[in-house]
């Protein structure tokens, strides 16, 4: 394996890898495969290390260490494919959320796994009719929905219910675990492998407890993660930019005014993004919680907000071209429509209004 040692290597050689990946995410959508050759190269390059602890082999690329970093390196798996983004942003949380409330002996176990080769998932989502329970015997049953990368991650931190409450757990053989498109069939992203997991039947041990009954959800841990996946997100709506200057060029139409002030507002869209993650990312690492929490969760808005306004821009722009199936913006385009419905955005603004609204944005 071409593991780089240090996080400078480590992002000369993701950025080496974006023009082949951006290739291949157009066959991978197509056949709506996982990104197999794509996630093979961030295995070779040690990729999978990144949100490890350094004291445990890794680029501590997480949380109160190196969340610029991080930023930036989420915002280039996502110019590079969405749906590639996605799988490794989920990776990133699982690892975080053992890093935070795992033991010593849990997060070193990750890491060997992480180094390894393995990809850690992250399912969440209960199934409607049959969410996941975990009985006193430490043995599983019901069915996660929205389960990025089902069928190809080797692990997985899910939650399920007991009698305490909702647990972290670690399912760390998911080989034979039963996948199908049930209920979850989605039109973008379609990479990423999303499909539902029938997790009855599995046995746990004791070790695969991570953290306490209600901690998944437990603040500020909970809403200051949410800034990765919009990292992501903004990635894809810059590549999306980059894709439109290039047709707009090719057609002749980059000189037009009126091409150009549509052009100019994307732009605007995407470093409004940029700065409000970044003044997230600052917050997080800095700033009181119930403050970082709020920031965030406006951050997550404004750059919804502008990845909404600039494909409006573009999609207008090059018109009918930008609808066609199988070019690179209708791909993208669909790919990042999909990923901003992220879960709950009306509680997610009246939340951080009410801090501000509380606090006011000082001086």
């Amino acid at each position: 394996m071409n593991v780089v040692e240090t996080q400078s290597e480590l992002f000369d050689s993701l950025s080496a890898m974006v023009p082949e990946l951006m290739q291949e995410a157009a066959a991978n959508d197509s056949a709506a495969a996982f990104p197999v050759a794509g996630f093979r190269r961030l295995q070779q390059a040690g990729l999978l290390m990144a949100p490890v602890p350094v004291e445990f082999g890794g680029f501590g690329l997480h949380t109160n260490a190196d969340s610029q970093a991080l930023f930036r390196l989420l915002h280039l798996l996502g110019y590079a494919d969405l749906s590639l983004g996605r799988i490794f942003e989920a990776h990133v949380n699982a690892i975080e959320l053992i890093r935070q409330y795992g033991t010593s002996r849990q997060m070193e176990a990750a890491a060997l796994a992480a180094q390894a080769g393995d990809l850690f998932a992250l399912w969440v989502t209960d199934s409607p009719e049959h969410a996941v329970q975990l009985s006193r015997g430490l043995t599983l049953s019901g069915e996660k929905w929205f389960c990025s990368a089902a069928g190809s991650a080797r692990q997985a931190l899910i939650t399920a219910q007991t009698e305490a409450g909702s647990q972290m757990l670690l399912v760390a053989r998911l080989a034979g675990v039963p996948v199908t498109e049930r209920g979850v069939k989605l039109s973008g992203m379609r990479a990423a492998k999303t499909g539902s997991v029938d997790l009855t039947g599995v046995a746990l041990h004791e070790d695969a407890l991570i953290g306490a009954p209600g901690d998944y959800l437990r603040e500020p841990t909970f809403s200051r993660g949410a800034w990765r996946s919009s990292a992501v997100a903004l990635g894809g709506l810059a590549a999306l930019i980059d894709i439109t200057r290039d047709q707009l060029c090719a057609r002749g139409r980059a000189d037009n005014p009126f091409q150009r002030m549509r052009f100019g507002q994307s732009v605007i869209a995407h470093e409004t993004g940029r700065l409000w993650l970044q003044e997230a990312v600052k917050r997080v690492d800095s700033a009181p919680a119930e403050e970082s929490v709020a920031y965030v969760n406006l951050a997550r808005t404004a750059v919804e907000t502008a990845c909404l306004d600039a494909l409006r821009h573009m999609q207008r722009s090059l018109g009918l071209a930008a609808f066609m199936q199988g070019s690179k913006v209708e791909r993208i385009a669909r790919d990042l429509a999909t990923y901003l419905r992220q879960p709950a955005p009306d509680d997610v603004l009246l939340e951080a209004a009410g801090y501000f609204i509380q606090h006011g944005v000082g001086a």
